[in-house]
């Protein structure tokens, strides 16, 4: 472990020379030992390097910018703590995001992206990014770009699902124009696991107040009721978040989005039950739910909502 020690501090104080190439190769590094050995990411953070790979986020260098976010990456897996105590270290992470179609590599972006993701694990830290509107629009923006990588939307969603996983985050989300960049995806994007990212975002982006207007734009509750159709072969994962949706949906929106539920089709009233049957833990309880406003049990759903007597949800 001292052999670690001292390897990790010999090469953090080379961050810091004024030779680009001792800097690189210092990078070059570091990076492998993240990679390869769990026990040197806190090492390399407690040896003073964080400050150093924020700084390196601001790079013209691409391979530095590379391996400084991998880097970061690596680390906010044991030390979240030493990433969000560092100083300045979000508005790097926002420099990369917000240039993902200039002067950020792809790389650094899909790195910075899932350090985000990475350290919305720790719920205390969901507030303090959510708060951050810089990051929020750039994430909404790169899913948003027509031709921004796979990797780099995908990155991005997960990092979107970790902020709206915050009640008071979602309002902020929806403002900034997330529900109609999710459902633009969900409609046009046929890449692999997009729209179960997609929709598992929407899922949570429905459990606030001001998410029925901005639903209604977009067609949101026929859109989901479509995934839940049967006939369109959504995944079981599609599915689930679409019930998720609705129920969330209903939960915190008024009577114009209940009648539109109650009014589902055969087609996705079948998809729901599919859920019911086959579906997760969670998945069936909220197919339940969901049954209820559409079956014989709309009765029983409207006293509970004038009696306030639901499931627990932050609206």
């Amino acid at each position: 472990m001292e052999v670690k020690r001292r390897t990790a501090r010999l090469l953090v104080t080379r961050l810091g020379s004024v030779s680009e190439q001792t800097r690189s190769e210092s990078l070059a590094e570091l990076r492998l030992m993240t990679k390869n050995d769990a026990e040197s990411r806190p090492i390399i953070a407690e040896a003073g390097a964080i400050p150093y790979l924020e700084e390196t986020l601001y790079s013209s260098s691409h391979d530095s910018q590379d391996n400084a976010a991998a880097i970061l990456l690596n680390i906010s897996i044991s030390s979240r703590d030493a990433l969000m105590s560092t100083r300045g270290l979000l508005d790097a992470i926002s420099h990369v995001l917000r240039h993902h179609a200039t002067n950020s590599s792809p790389f650094a972006v899909q790195s910075s992206a899932a350090t985000l993701h990475s350290l919305l694990i720790d719920d205390s830290y969901r507030p303090v990014i959510g708060a951050k509107r810089d990051i929020v629009y750039s994430l909404i923006e790169i899913i948003k770009r027509p031709n921004s990588p796979p990797r780099s939307v995908k990155d991005a969603l997960k990092a979107l699902f970790g902020i709206a996983l915050f009640p008071l985050n979602r309002a902020s989300l929806i403002g900034l124009g997330a529900v109609a960049a999710l459902f633009s995806l969900v409609l046009k994007d046929g890449r692999v696991g997009i729209v179960e990212d997609a929709t598992a975002v929407i899922a949570q982006i429905a459990g606030c107040a001001e998410s029925e207007r901005e639903f209604w734009k977009v067609s949101g509750v026929k859109v989901l009721e479509d995934l839940l159709d049967v006939g369109t072969g959504s995944s079981e994962r599609v599915k689930e978040n679409a019930v998720g949706a609705l129920l969330n949906l209903v939960r915190c929106g008024g009577g114009g989005v209940v009648k539109q539920v109650k009014e589902m089709g055969p087609g996705a009233v079948e998809g729901v039950r599919d859920v019911v049957e086959n579906g997760t833990a969670k998945g069936k309880s909220k197919g339940i739910e969901l049954l209820k406003v559409v079956e014989g049990g709309a009765k029983e759903w409207d006293f509970a909502m004038n009696t306030r007597e639901l499931p627990s949800v932050e609206c």
